[in-house]
């Protein structure tokens, strides 16, 4: 760990510059400005992060040196929100977590000494291997960037690989093994830590069934130019509030594509004129959401709700999953007529008293700010009024 201790010594970022967001054309590819130079730069950080990423958001880069044997100049280590720095560099997590336990600032890792990083056991490897007193603890680090108001969450993308590390944690403390998980927010505002249950399920109820198990922690870190500061803070985990809402029900959102203006037969309505663009439709679904979601998907079956015709004639874009215990159907519907470009007036709302629950957007709206809000304040910032 000599290597690792002296690099935590030091500044994490040395001479990072701020250029602007422009574009991403890949997971691990942005473009973006510096000054009046256009330059695309390496994002070590696979997740969707489309809270984050907007035109014109200040990113923080480091130019690599003359030997770089990459594609681009420089390197996403970055991005502010709110005037904030928010760390994406995945890969300088564990020197993160490093710093953090040698300086006794993880809650029940305090006198933890790092006795190896990348410790591998059975078929898995994990981040690290701790020794405390006489216990070994088998430790596994999470970056967490997906946040709200005060509330973080993980994952931003399904993450199988994440699942598969807290099943093996949970069956190595059934061997007598200590284990733990701990998730660095990188988010100083941050109160709250729940999984992202909306995007994967599995992952959320896996955690919430290994809760006893293995130990699990939050912590919200603060970063300024190219270093940790010295706030840290541990999240409260609502667990029963997790139990309640971490369900296959609730409502969602299908985005479809729409290239040209056509007519289309939609059953009761008859033939109505789509405009080309991004078309949002709003549905809910009681029992197996997922299911109802993947019909959506198919092109081949029954044409029994609106959105089954415009399915028919647009392709399919995304699904978005706002699991919840209570029905906010209307509630997002009524959001989106405020922020859509227009709407499509009796579409999927026959059954209520909403104007349209199929809304169009010229642009995509998974990379518009308001739709992006919207998406949070439903699936996270909404959960502030149960805490």
């Amino acid at each position: 760990m000599d290597a690792v201790k002296s690099q935590i010594q030091g500044r994490f970022f040395p001479r990072t510059v701020k250029g602007f967001f422009r574009s991403r054309p890949n997971r691990f590819i942005v473009k973006c400005s510096i000054g009046k130079k256009s330059v695309r730069a390496y994002l070590p950080n696979p997740g969707r992060l489309w809270e984050l990423f907007f035109p014109e958001s200040v990113l923080y880069l480091v130019e690599h040196n003359a030997g770089y044997q990459g594609s681009t100049d420089y390197t996403v280590v970055a991005i502010e929100r709110d005037g904030i720095p928010i760390m994406l560099h995945t890969h300088m997590n564990n020197l993160v977590a490093a710093q953090l336990i040698e300086e006794n600032r993880i809650p029940g890792l305090e006198g933890a000494v790092i006795m190896k990083s990348e410790f591998t056991i059975g078929n898995s490897r994990f981040d690290f291997l701790l020794q405390k007193e006489h216990n070994l603890i088998v430790l596994e680090v999470k970056s967490c960037t997906l946040v709200g108001n005060s509330i973080a969450m993980f994952p931003d993308a399904i993450t199988r690989r994440g699942t598969k590390h807290l099943l093996e944690l949970a069956n190595l403390s059934k061997e007598g093994m200590k284990t733990a998980v701990i998730f660095l927010v990188h988010w100083p505002k941050a109160h709250w830590f729940m999984p992202e249950y909306h995007t994967d399920l599995e992952f959320s109820r896996t955690l919430l069934s290994v809760k006893n198990s293995v130990m699990i922690r939050a912590v919200s870190v603060e970063w300024e130019e190219g270093l940790l500061r010295g706030n840290t803070r541990e999240l409260s985990i609502p667990w029963r509030l997790i139990a309640q809402e971490a369900h296959d029900s609730g409502s969602y959102l299908i985005i479809l594509r729409l290239k040209n203006d056509r007519r289309w037969l939609v059953g009761g309505l008859g033939e109505v004129r789509f405009k080309k663009g991004y078309y949002l439709y709003v549905g809910s679904a009681r029992t197996n959401l997922s299911q109802r979601i993947e019909r959506h998907r198919r092109l081949i079956k029954r044409h029994h709700w609106h959105i089954d015709y415009l399915r028919s004639a647009a392709e399919f874009h995304a699904a978005l999953p706002v699991r919840a215990s209570e029905n906010l159907e209307c509630d997002i519907a009524r959001a989106l007529i405020r922020i859509a470009d227009w709407n499509v007036k009796g579409f999927g709302s026959s059954d209520c008293a909403c104007e349209s629950h199929l809304f169009g957007m010229a642009e995509d709206p998974l990379h518009t700010r308001h739709f992006i809000d919207l998406l949070r304040y439903f699936r996270i910032d909404r959960l502030e009024k149960y805490l």
